[in-house]
């Protein structure tokens, strides 16, 4: 209890440091303060969860599911077996805070409790809080919490450093009479993006969402705006397949259209307050989409999608001069239309955050967005929204991005968030034990299907091609026919060649702000961003023993690396003509 009040009184002095009850709607501030106490101050039980009890737990939380009612109660009762030495513990996780994260904090904390007696505070906090908590266990040795879901972007961190538990060493090793049976990891639909170039398991997906073109299908769908459209543009209103068609149709709404249902309408929605979100918005892919790596899979190599150049294992440079591309034409080409399309936005947009321009899409307000985040589908799926149709079905979209100039085949088409489970070797052996219960208790088959359907996010196949999800797929515009296809493997993470996410994330935000501002030029700013990246990727080498720590390049003639084959890439034509397709036509493409 003096943990939790710890927390709160933290939560008070320092307003980067929440828990849920700080950001959710009044109604759900009450829900998690009830459920937490419920926790508190429940008397413990000494016996496991009977029968009868779990089978009422399946009927009351784990309805539907892709297991019958029989499977799911053998999986609770292992759960509720394996707890039995960890009975009466209290755990302290914490992750950032999205629905998803929120349904755990509240509904499945209490189950896991109500399960094994095993109390688990599970804090929800911003993502920046979320790193700096991850580092200072990682450096202190401190075990501050049990387990953390931090996102699969720090995958190239956790391989390179000795503080974080090997999963699937883990899973044959000390915590083999606690991992569960059943849990299937062929399963997960973003292994790939947890596992190291050592072929380990470093996390578990927890949930997973994309960001992927978000537009209003009623309006596009429209007589008198297509004719509009081509009259003035001469090619068809429709889903974007470059940046010039993307910038034409912005355009069309904010400047020629203007209103729609006696409301101002605008083409284009972003964010650029001066914000750690920010860093994210970029370094989520926005320079892979404009094309400014190379080729592979789940990430370009040698040269990412943060313009990093990897030797082998290495990071050699993020600098043209070093062989990397983040001040090469592709990525000035990239921020230059990320901060030019502001004008095609509401004013507002300069100054909102990820959570807050997550909101807008629901305003009725916006045609479309470029890079629209799918953890903000259930918000902007609610019954009674100007976004939503009288039968509870959308009146938008997802689609493939469009992607920019110098985007070839074979690159990555846009960001996947995988808010992954991560163990570090610093919590206590018994401790890990028990959080690694909870961890899976999260993502098992009897509770994984439920939870996609309250968060969507998903994370399992079998949920995926579940025939409820198929009879739900009309509600979630076109999320469900994303996740089928290949796309779900094309739009990927933040890769292995980033060594320290931690200490290089910053500087996005730090740097690209400026150009939001117009305080500096493009240009400008991408010199200094990749001259910020090289010197701290030469510190972080410097600073560690590992094998495939940084070890920079020597800088020689820019152009030198720009003509050779791959990224850098040379200038190209930035403005080619506008090409679209029909929504249909649109998502054959991830098939």
């Amino acid at each position: 209890m003096q943990r939790f009040k710890n927390i709160l009184s933290s939560c008070e002095n320092n307003n980067d440091q929440t828990v849920a009850m700080s950001f959710l709607p009044h109604q759900s501030v009450w829900l998690f303060v009830i459920g937490i106490f419920a926790i508190l101050y429940s008397p413990v039980s000494l016996s496991r969860a009977t029968d009868k009890q779990i089978y009422h737990q399946i009927d009351q939380f784990f309805t539907p599911s892709t297991l019958s009612r029989q499977q799911q109660f053998k999986e609770l009762k292992w759960f509720s077996e394996a707890a039995r030495p960890f009975e009466g513990m209290t755990l302290y996780v914490v992750s950032e805070r999205i629905d998803t994260h929120e349904y755990e904090a509240v509904t499945l904390s209490r189950a896991f409790f109500e399960l094994t007696g095993i109390k688990v505070i599970h804090e929800l906090t911003g993502e920046d809080d979320l790193l700096r908590k991850l580092v200072a266990q990682s450096e202190t040795g401190v075990n501050i919490y049990d387990a953390y879901i931090n996102d699969s972007d720090l995958i190239g961190t956790h391989y390179r450093s000795d503080e974080v538990v090997v999963l699937s060493d883990f899973i044959e090793g000390e915590g083999r009479e606690v991992t569960l049976p059943t849990l299937d990891l062929e399963d997960f639909i973003g292994l790939s993006f947890t596992t190291a170039p050592d072929g380990k398991i470093y996390q578990l997906p927890d949930q997973q969402f994309a960001n992927l073109y978000w537009f209003r299908y009623d309006w596009f769908s429209r007589k008198d705006l297509r004719e509009r459209f081509k009259a003035i543009y001469g090619y068809e209103l429709g889903v974007p397949l470059n940046w010039s068609a993307y910038e034409d149709i912005a355009e069309f709404f904010t400047v020629h259209v203007r209103q729609l249902d006696g409301k101002q309408v605008w083409g284009h929605m972003d964010y650029g307050k001066k914000d750690p979100s920010l860093g994210w918005r970029i370094s989520d892919a926005w320079l892979s989409m404009a094309g400014m790596g190379d080729a592979g899979l789940p990430n370009g190599l040698p040269v990412d999608d943060w313009g990093i150049r990897v030797n082998g294992c290495r990071p050699v440079g993020a600098s043209v001069a070093r062989g990397g591309a983040l001040d090469g034409p592709a990525a000035i080409y990239a921020i230059n239309k990320f901060a030019d399309w502001f004008k095609f936005a509401p004013p507002e947009a300069r100054y909102l955050n990820f959570t807050d321009a997550g909101r807008w899409v629901s305003s009725g307000q916006i045609a479309q967005q470029i890079f629209w985040y799918t953890a903000f589908v259930a918000q902007a799926s609610q019954p009674g929204l100007p976004v939503v149709n009288e039968d509870g079905t959308p009146k938008w979209r997802v689609a493939p991005s469009p992607l920019g100039v110098y985007w070839e085949e074979g690159m990555k088409s846009g960001y996947q968030d995988a808010g992954s489970w991560t163990l570090l070797k610093s919590t206590p052996l018994e401790r890990r034990k028990a959080a690694w219960l909870y961890a899976q208790f999260t993502v098992s088959k009897t509770v994984s299907l439920k939870k996609t359907i309250e968060g969507l996010t998903p994370i399992r196949k079998s949920d995926l091609f579940s025939e409820e999800m198929t009879r739900r797929a009309p509600q979630y515009g076109g999320l469900v026919e994303f996740y089928r296809s290949r796309g779900r493997d094309v739009w990927t993470p933040t890769g292995t060649n980033v060594p320290d996410y931690p200490r290089l994330s910053p500087l996005w935000w730090q740097h690209v702000s400026k150009a939001v501002t117009g305080e500096l030029k493009v240009d400008v700013v991408m010199s200094n961003l990749a001259a910020a990246m090289d010197k701290q990727l030469e510190e972080i080498g410097l600073s560690s023993d590992s094998p495939c720590a940084p070890k920079l390049n020597l800088e020689i003639d820019p152009d030198i690396w720009i003509n050779r084959p791959g990224a850098p890439k040379p200038e190209r034509n930035e403005r080619p003509p506008g090409k679209t397709l029909s929504y249909e036509e649109a998502i054959k493409a991830w098939h």
